[in-house]
């Protein structure tokens, strides 16, 4: 089924992306700082959305200071990724717009 992304707001399939990345549930900085709930808090996004945060943001940095998704859209190269994909109109997979 397809919904609104959280980021660009376009319609599309969407996947889930973990606020705090679920690599870093185990490291004991995240443990005492946040709860189980907190750390399985997440955004539905789209593929492109998705893709865009985790080769502007490592993972390190993704759970220590882009943990909203207010702090993502915040982030200089994600916002402006956002802000240029959500003009653009979706292609769906087999090609067509």
């Amino acid at each position: 089924m397809e919904s609104n992304c959280a980021l660009c707001n376009r319609v599309a399939k969407l996947t889930f992306h973990h606020l705090i990345p679920r690599t870093l549930h185990a490291n004991k900085w995240f443990k005492k700082r946040y709860t189980r709930e907190q750390m399985g808090e997440g955004l539905d996004v789209c593929r492109e959305c998705h893709g865009a945060v985790h080769q502007f943001i490592d993972e390190k940095e993704l759970g220590r200071d882009y943990h909203t998704k207010e702090l993502l859209l915040a982030h200089p190269q994600v916002a402006r990724f956002v802000a240029w994909v959500s003009k653009r109109q979706r292609v769906r997979h087999d090609g067509r717009l």
